[in-house]
């Protein structure tokens, strides 16, 4: 009974050892070839890296201006058509500067993705929208402010009526430095978030939204809409018809 045992475990260990004699003698009789094509590998590997960064060195100053246009907004579609490659490359560029920076990635309306590259203005923005903006008294501003916002190069010709009730003291003040700031007749970012009561984080998210007449309308006390402009970058009453 013993000996029917060791036969059978010996039969056992000659099964196993015979594939791993086999195996070692490919090694053995192979180790060269298989040197030589794992060093070809790590090479291409380090080739392919090596042609990336350098292509990427040169889409470098392509990508640092249109973050300055877009103010960190940017779409893979956008790179690859101000490129001229495919949008797979571009995709893959964001995703490396996105890692490298810190960019947040945010899914469109439209299906596609966003990258939001945080710059020094849009992080002075945040900044300046850090803390809630306090509401001013719900009161109307006197005619004269009125009327540069609604045409800031036009002369006002019309005066107050004497018998008019004058503003308190601390609306008065907003109205000087409202009239002070649309001497040039626009707004800039900040500025236009106070007077809306809002975050300037927000007005920079509307900003180029098809509604952000009427919302900005809604948010305004004196019920004024106001407009963006790219070129200038700054905020512009919307003149009545």
């Amino acid at each position: 009974m013993s000996e029917k045992i060791i036969d059978n475990n010996g039969k056992a260990f000659l099964v196993l050892l015979l594939p791993i004699s086999f195996l070692i003698i490919f090694l053995v009789a192979t180790w060269r070839i298989l040197l030589s094509i794992i060093v070809l590998i790590i090479g291409f590997n380090i080739w392919q890296q090596y042609q990336w960064q350098h292509w990427c060195q040169q889409v470098n100053p392509v990508f640092h201006q249109m973050i300055r246009e877009t103010q960190g907004k940017i779409t893979p579609m956008d790179l690859a058509i101000k490129g001229n490659f495919s949008g797979t490359t571009a995709k893959r560029y964001l995703d490396t500067k996105a890692t490298e920076f810190g960019a947040s990635i945010q899914n469109s309306q439209e299906g596609g993705e966003v990258y939001y590259f945080i710059t020094s203005s849009i992080l002075g923005s945040i900044l300046d929208s850090s803390e809630p903006v306090k509401e001013l008294p719900a009161q109307p501003v006197t005619k004269t402010a009125r009327s540069l916002l609604v045409a800031p190069e036009a002369q006002v010709v019309e005066s107050e009526p004497e018998t008019e009730v004058t503003p308190p003291e601390n609306h008065q003040q907003v109205t000087r430095s409202l009239e002070q700031q649309l001497v040039f007749g626009s707004l800039i970012q900040s500025e236009l978030a106070k007077r809306l009561n809002v975050y300037s984080s927000t007005v920079y998210k509307r900003r180029n939204d098809p509604e952000f007449p009427e919302w900005s309308r809604s948010k305004d006390p004196d019920g004024i809409a106001w407009t963006y402009s790219e070129k200038t970058k700054e905020f512009f009453p919307l003149e009545e018809d």
